[in-house]
């Protein structure tokens, strides 16, 4: 071969591999227009580590095994947990009218109706939350489940170590859930194997390593949080296991959450959740649990859990935003701590301010994640153009995932408005059907708002050229965020 043409060798096989990726690339089964273009992109701009990219993050692929594994306990517990269709149709409250596809979206994706009578407390104060988990916890007397994403060896970690471990002594089955990545330094800690030692069983989910890789995505996460109580109280929200000075990224802190600990009918619904969960990483079947009745709370609100994840029909939980952006007749208040939308959801939200709902976004003005950040502020001309009030949270990082339409509907979640939590991440919610329950989380909403500071479209306008270029330069990559 003439000298001349090894040069070019690597150069070819780049190529080659660069349209055997795209061709992989374009005959997905559901393609993702966005996500597509993105990937296409970094395969043409970065080869080598486009290359690398996609073959570790660029399928939602969750494991034959563990899929398999998912359809049958949930055709197990769905069958024990449900009542006959007669008996389910007399429980079903009424639903107005205008936000009847956001509840049967949410029955679509995780098989959980709109259920009266439970009591919503919110907490918006981590020592609170840490208080009231205690005090259940030390009054339990046949199990406590706890699934959360992360788990710190805080004080606050520690005060719900202490009480599980007087739990587990005192005979009560104590089962810990946290994700291996977000969770990774806890279950190498003193404080883990502390709580094996006095009985508690502590469990990774998703576990994370090169071994893996092969088989299944390793950064698709269990983003859970949930508490469980003798199956009769439970807790939910963004909070974490941690303070508020959250000590692996304190420079943000405080870290400002919303969570609800609830009583009645949904509480099995969150069980069910727990169950799915613990039986794909352990293999033990809890389903009798189901069994135990939450019991009725009289004169309760109507309430609607919704789990999501890769091993579900997941596109409900994006759709059931959308449905709720469209449900908005006079209000609309979001928060959230990542706002990176794909263009169906940033439109979904315009349209509600173009056809005169008063819609407000809030989001941190520092952000823990410096690419996210950049990637949200590329969407802010648009927002502001169509009438977003767009405010940017000054006191910390606002980690609130929420939502309140019309001071009616209440949602509490611990998904993002971002493509990871609709499609990559085990997400949980909780749609509130109450204006008095609306009225209270449009308070802490307010009170949030209160220590913002508005982003106003003619000073945004001003930023600079190279603002401009690198916000718009990484928005582009939005969708492999």
């Amino acid at each position: 071969m003439n000298g001349y043409l090894w040069p070019a060798i690597p150069a070819l096989v780049i190529l080659v591999l660069q349209l055997i990726f795209i061709g992989v690339i374009l005959s997905r089964q559901k393609p993702n227009p966005a996500a597509t273009l993105a990937w296409i992109v970094v395969i043409l701009g970065v080869p080598l580590v486009g290359f690398a990219l996609y073959l570790l993050i660029g399928e939602v692929r969750l494991g034959r095994r563990r899929i398999e594994r998912h359809r049958e306990i949930v055709r197990r517990i769905v069958s024990r947990a449900t009542p006959p269709r007669d008996v389910l149709r007399m429980m079903r409250p009424e639903v107005p009218m205008q936000y009847r596809a956001i509840a049967s979206l949410g029955e679509s994706v995780s098989h959980h109706v709109v259920q009266a009578g439970n009591a919503v407390d919110f907490i918006d104060q981590a020592d609170e939350m840490a208080r009231l988990m205690v005090k259940d916890i030390d009054a339990a007397e046949h199990h406590c489940h706890l699934l959360y994403y992360i788990y710190l060896t805080d004080a606050i970690g520690q005060q719900v170590a202490d009480a599980l471990s007087r739990a587990a002594q005192r005979g009560v089955s104590c089962r810990l859930l946290v994700d291996a990545v977000g969770s990774r330094s806890f279950l190498k800690s003193a404080l883990s194997r502390e709580l094996k030692r006095a009985g508690v069983q502590v469990v990774d989910a998703l576990p994370a390593n090169l071994l893996r890789v092969a088989f299944s995505r390793v950064d698709l996460r269990n983003h859970r949080k949930i508490a469980i109580i003798d199956g009769k109280i439970a807790y939910t929200g963004s909070h974490n296991i941690a303070c508020e000075d959250f000590a692996p990224k304190k420079k943000y802190s405080p870290w400002h959450d919303i969570s609800v600990r609830v009583q009645g009918p949904i509480v099995r619904d969150l069980q069910m959740i727990f169950v799915e969960d613990w039986y794909l990483d352990t293999d033990e079947s809890l389903e009798e649990l189901l069994d135990i009745s939450p019991g009725v709370i009289e004169d309760g609100v109507s309430a609607q859990i919704m789990g999501s994840g890769p091993n579900a029909y997941n596109e409900a939980m994006r759709q059931l935003k959308h449905a709720a952006f469209h449900a908005a007749r006079e209000e609309l208040l979001i928060t959230t701590p990542y706002f990176v939308p794909d263009e169906a959801t940033a439109t979904a939200i315009c349209s509600a301010a173009r056809r005169g709902v008063e819609t407000t976004l809030i989001v941190p003005a520092r952000n823990d994640s410096r690419l996210v950040a950049i990637a949200s502020r590329s969407y802010y001309d648009m927002l502001l153009e169509a009438g977003v009030r767009l405010h940017e949270y000054q006191d910390g990082l606002l980690h609130a995932k929420t939502m309140t339409i019309d001071r009616e509907l209440a949602l509490v979640s611990t998904a993002n408005l971002d493509r990871r939590s609709f499609e990559l991440n085990f997400e949980v919610s909780v749609a509130i059907y109450d204006s008095d329950c609306a009225s209270q989380l449009r308070y802490l909403q307010r009170s949030y708002l209160s220590r913002s500071k508005p982003v106003r479209l003619k000073g945004w306008r001003q930023r600079g050229l190279p603002r401009r270029l690198w916000q718009n330069a990484i928005g582009i990559l939005s969708p492999l965020l």
